[in-house]
């Protein structure tokens, strides 16, 4: 016979929370499952679950560095072909509609992992990729990726100089004013904005079908806000003045810039590190900025900057899937301050260790 006198629970956010016992029952249980969870040093971590665009940068850049692995390669298709959403195109986040750059990457993907332009569900894509704009509604982000295979003239896409880990911290721009988050990816890409390395593809692999009006037809700069006064064009002056001075033949500062840019990533990518930031763009750019920067296969920071990231794999039966980053300090965190305010006591010993881990 079911129960229906209430009970009292001693949540951590008031002193006494009377509940039905349906709701005691679910928090029970969810304790129990959360303490099941828990690792042996103390610390929670979960899978961070994302999009599709993940295992297509990766095939991307495994075409780039012309270092394929084919297991993974199919790995990482299967998990695409499996995202792909009844309309042809990939979304961005679980239920959202069709979005442009992850449509884009998931069809280079499969066509560099020897997926036919005819197959279906290819043609299906490139419809869909078509009707949201093709190639030139893509963010600067994502056309990047494409600059790196030849499918994007560099020339069109933000010009970001090295020289900007010279600017001292009390100026009023310098790296140091961005989140601990974007620093990290800035660096690596000064460095591929330098040197600029391309892999060219074959003709079969290119992506002119994926131009609506065609390459040397449409204007691929980018667009400048009607009002004068708009920030967004205030910033493409900015890159204007930029792309000027990259143009200059005389650089005195550029090899100093490079080098310190260099040292600030590496410092940041070797022993006490699970990669720069243990974030998937950051580490992901990091390994190119490594090669672009002439540094063999063999050497320890490669190798351990591979293996790094290779931490961020997920590989089970059920599916292929890579994590933008890992994440047990915000999960121990949140899981040690869930438990405490649902009732357990402070010194309860997962709760002590899980303090301890932090």
């Amino acid at each position: 016979m079911r129960e229906t006198a209430a009970k009292v629970i001693p949540f951590g956010g008031a002193a006494e929370l009377t509940v039905a016992p349906d709701v005691a029952s679910a928090v029970t249980r969810a304790q129990e499952h959360l303490l099941g969870l828990q690792h042996e040093d103390g610390r929670w971590e979960g899978e961070l679950t994302v999009d599709s665009t993940l295992c297509s940068d990766y095939i991307i850049y495994m075409h780039w560095c012309d270092r394929v692995d084919a297991t993974l390669q199919a790995k990482c298709a299967a998990h695409i072909r499996r995202r792909q959403l009844p309309d042809g195109g990939w979304n961005i986040y679980v239920g959202g509609p069709s979005e442009v750059n992850a449509s884009v990457k998931g069809y280079l993907a499969l066509k560099l992992a020897g997926d036919s332009p005819s197959a279906p569900w290819m043609q299906e894509a490139r419809a869909n990729t078509l009707r949201l704009g093709g190639i030139p509604a893509m963010n600067t982000y994502g056309k990047l990726y494409l600059a790196l295979l030849g499918q994007f003239p560099w020339k069109f896409l933000p010009t970001i100089p090295p020289e900007t880990f010279l600017l001292p911290n009390w100026f009023f721009f310098n790296i140091y004013e961005m989140s601990s988050w974007s620093r990290p990816i800035l660096a690596p890409l000064t460095i591929l904005n330098h040197f600029r390395p391309v892999r060219h593809l074959p003709a079969s692999l290119q992506l002119h079908e994926l131009y609506p009006a065609g390459m040397e037809n449409t204007d691929l700069s980018l667009k400048k806000n009607p009002r004068f006064w708009a920030w967004q064009n205030f910033f493409l002056r900015c890159d204007s003045v930029l792309k000027l001075y990259d143009r200059f033949p005389f650089h005195p500062l550029r090899r100093r810039a490079l080098k310190i840019a260099e040292q600030w990533m590496t410092d940041r990518m070797g022993e006490g590190s699970e990669g720069l930031a243990t974030i998937f763009p950051a580490m992901l750019n990091a390994m190119m900025a490594l090669r672009a920067l002439g540094y063999a296969e063999d050497h320890p920071l490669v190798q351990k900057a591979d293996r790094d990231f290779a931490g961020l794999f997920v590989d089970d039966s059920e599916d292929f899937r890579i994590q933008p980053c890992l994440s047990p300090v915000w999960d121990t965190a949140i899981t040690t301050i869930s438990l405490a305010e649902s009732g357990l006591p402070k010194d309860h010993a997962p709760l002590v260790k899980a303090a301890a881990w932090l």
